[in-house]
């Protein structure tokens, strides 16, 4: 998925932001955070660089009230805003479009959670009943290979939600996700299950 913002928009998006009134910074931030649904919450270092771009570019100037400082819009600003309404308005609606993906993402992401809590409890009830009802004494090698099984399809089942949720929240943020990585990712992960299945038949 795209970062949230692409290169350039978020610059304008700032100057639109101190169109609408004088701002301090951290003021300028939750009103990323609220226009974008809360997906994305950019920080410190990513806003005071470009509002202090934006100071020598003379599109924005600075007072300081009391602790906080404040940025306000300058005409050459304003005039640029106004220039550029189009790509504004192509900026909302690909934030409207992030918004939606990126929400149906984490509805995914806890539908699969779901669904894999549903199964671990479904293969818990089942062990619970197996145990019950086995006529063999605990020390049965079988029993204790079913519990085993379990144990290690909890196990997987974790690690899959929490590596996914992890991957889709790093994204979600704007965070790039490279090809090496997942090559790599892919491999490793191969390199496991090659192993597990030597360990099973040796």
């Amino acid at each position: 998925m795209s970062p949230v913002f692409s290169h350039g928009d978020l610059r304008l998006y700032l100057l639109n932001l101190l169109d609408e009134g004088p701002r301090h910074g951290y003021d300028i931030m939750q009103a990323l955070s609220d226009r974008t649904g809360g997906t994305y919450t950019p920080s410190a270092g990513t806003i005071y660089p470009r509002l202090a771009k934006l100071e020598e570019e003379g599109l924005v100037t600075k007072t300081v009230d009391g602790r906080k400082t404040v940025y306000s819009i300058t005409e050459a600003g304003h005039a640029e805003v106004q220039a550029r309404a189009g790509d504004l308005e192509g900026i909302e609606a690909g934030l409207a479009d992030s918004v939606r993906l990126i929400a149906d993402e984490v509805r995914g992401s806890v539908r699969e959670a779901m669904k894999s809590l549903r199964a671990d409890l479904a293969a818990a009830r089942s062990q619970e009943r197996e145990t019950a009802t086995a006529q063999a004494p605990s020390d049965d090698p079988r029993v204790l290979s079913r519990e085993q099984l379990h144990r290690a399809d909890a196990a997987i089942s974790e690690f899959r939600v929490r590596v996914r949720t992890d991957l889709r929240s790093h994204v979600a943020r704007g965070g790039e996700l490279a090809a090496g990585f997942v090559d790599e990712l892919t491999s490793d992960l191969d390199r496991i299950a090659r192993d597990v299945t030597r360990a099973l038949r040796g």
